[in-house]
């Protein structure tokens, strides 16, 4: 048995097992940190008899009653996850730890943790100690100097051939309950990314196939709702990766998994089996970061951009795959006009969802090197935002920061679909359009309010309202405020001019319905159904009907089996009216 060299008072007499505090500060609730069930299953191997304990916040969660519940109970040590997005919300926390616990050993990992320590104040920075590198390549004089009391300053970890799965049955209705499960097969990245940490790491490992299968069924076994794969590039190996998602998709249940996925490397046998995964099933976030090559050529990530389209086309196609899509802002040589193409380009494959994120600039990567070349201003603190460069002034770059945000509010959800791919099949300047909207989004306040459908609905109808387009416009947006599950219009959508009464249709239509319905449900069909008209343009538009009529679609409670889960829609032929 091991126990701290020093005894503290109150450990005289009676010894204690160690007892560590593991602590992560997630950015939601739903998210889960690996790195502490990796720490707590080495900190077992070398005191097996001690006693970690795996404590989740979030960096939204009130400051006191997190610094009291970190700093009681006498632990041996506390152990911090330091990432970008909570190394600030740390700092505050170790600043006053230290006068709680004046002498217990507070140990940083993680990438963000040799920042952090720059940042500290002296009184502070002599009560920590830091470990770089994976806690598996920790050597062994790291647990002897921390059972013995003194740990020195650095430790770092070397790479490991090969990893296990840190999780055990009870921490599913322990830390990890209602959690998202986050899980790597592969550890490294193909890729050397100026802005990423992993350009540093050279080459991937993959863990055994079979390896990974008796861990997923030992995860799968508690039913979580998503597993993210953490892995850089999941598809590195295609063959491997389609190995992976045959045996995913033979387990039962309705888990969802998540895939940091690179275009270009699909093949045909991946697509063809992708073609028969159930919806939902799968998510695929795919790094496109920009479409000017001579950004991609700056920041090392070459891709072939041909089949980047063509695959991603192919994906969408499938409706089958909730599909990401990232660009970053404030790339090298990305001005406005580039920025817009490639934000253009991204709009034109109809994912069904664009990330717009802001270049952060980390301490040590590479890109960091190059700051005067690039007149990088980047704020001082994580998570270490770019205000300016020598494409995009601060004005240029917060304008398009506000821009990102109102994509995000108004793209990245179901609400607006069928307005979206009109807008693209009408190849609509749709940077321009985002422009006029976010003006209009700034006068009338609209990122100081609830981002509610009914009040996005609203503000598209006023940006669209002086177009030669615009009653097509509004019966895009009523259509898709239907397709949503809603079973009345709001005011602004003219409900008296859409809305049908049930009874003319319940008097007219035939008593069975060839795939629709029969005698038995034909009265649900019409209690749950909300009957409107529409033009034929609109009719032509949703891919609904091309005979150049006018017509009427129910919208029904029964919702579609793909990604967006939409009321299922039907035609009524104005011949079953006329019969």
């Amino acid at each position: 048995m091991f126990f701290h060299g020093p005894l503290k008072p109150g450990h005289l007499e009676t010894l204690k097992p160690l007892y560590y505090k593991l602590i992560a500060l997630n950015a939601r609730y739903t998210h889960s940190c690996l790195a502490l069930f990796y720490l707590r299953s080495e900190l077992e191997e070398n005191f097996p008899d001690c006693s970690p304990e795996i404590i989740q916040y979030t960096i939204n969660d009130p400051y006191y009653p997190m610094l009291r519940r970190i700093g009681s109970g006498e632990p041996e040590a506390l152990f911090f996850s330091v990432y970008i997005w909570n190394s600030t919300y740390i700092q505050r926390l170790l600043s006053d730890l230290v006068k709680i616990l004046p002498d217990t050993p507070l140990i940083l990992g993680g990438p963000q943790a040799g920042a952090l320590v720059q940042n500290l104040q002296p009184h502070v920075f002599r009560q920590c100690s830091v470990v770089y590198g994976e806690i598996e390549g920790v050597g062994k004089s790291f647990y002897k100097d921390l059972a013995e009391g003194r740990l020195q300053r650095e430790y770092t970890g070397g790479k490991t051939k090969t990893f296990k799965n840190p999780y055990r049955q009870a921490d599913f209705s322990g830390p990890l309950q209602n959690r998202q499960i986050y899980y790597e097969s592969s550890r490294g990245c193909p890729f050397g990314c100026t802005y990423c940490l992993s350009a540093s790491e050279k080459g991937v490992r993959h863990l055994p196939c079979s390896q990974v299968f008796d861990e997923i069924k030992s995860i799968l076994h508690h039913s979580p709702r998503v597993i993210r794969f953490v892995d850089r590039t999941f598809n590195d190996l295609p063959e491997r990766a389609l190995k992976i998602w045959r045996f995913l998709a033979e387990q039962p249940g309705d888990t969802l998994f998540h895939f940091e996925m690179a275009p270009d490397r699909f093949t045909a046998e991946m697509f063809q089996f992708l073609e028969q995964v159930s919806p939902g099933r799968f998510q695929f976030e795919i790094g496109v970061q920009s479409t000017n090559q001579k950004t991609l050529q700056a920041i090392n990530r070459q891709c072939d951009q041909v089949k980047l389209e063509h695959n991603i086309l192919r994906l969408v196609s499938l409706d089958t795959i909730h599909l990401h899509l990232d660009l970053i802002l404030g790339l090298p040589y990305e001005d406005r006009e580039s920025y817009a193409r490639s934000f253009g380009d991204v709009f034109k494959l109809g994912p069904h969802y664009i990330q717009m994120g802001l270049l952060k600039i980390l301490p040590d990567v590479p890109i960091s090197r190059s700051a005067e070349e690039y007149g990088l201003v980047v704020c001082d603190n994580p998570p270490y935002e770019l205000l300016a460069n020598r494409w995009l002034e601060k004005s240029e770059l917060g304008d398009l920061f506000w821009l990102g945000e109102c994509i995000e509010a108004f793209y990245n959800n179901r609400y607006f679909r069928n307005l979206w791919n009109y807008l693209r099949r009408t190849e609509e300047d749709i940077f321009l359009f985002f422009e006029s909207l976010l003006a209009l989004c700034h006068k009338k306040s609209f990122f100081d309010l609830a981002p509610t459908q009914e009040f996005m609905s609203s503000l598209l109808l006023e940006v669209t309202g002086n177009r030669p387009d615009k009653e097509l416009v509004r019966e895009l947006l009523v259509f898709d405020w239907l397709r949503c599950g809603h079973r009345f219009l709001p005011e602004h959508l003219d409900q008296v001019h859409f809305l049908m009464e049930k009874n003319t249709f319940w008097k007219k239509m035939p008593q069975n319905w060839t795939g629709v319905y029969d005698y038995k449900n034909r009265d649900e069909f019409f209690k749950q159904g909300v009957f409107v008209r529409f033009s034929a343009k609109l009719l032509k538009e949703t891919g609904l009907s091309d005979d150049g009529r006018t017509g009427y679609v129910s919208f029904q409670a029964k919702r579609e089996k793909k990604i967006f889960k939409f009321s299922r829609v039907v035609l009524i032929p104005e011949a079953i009216l006329e019969s």
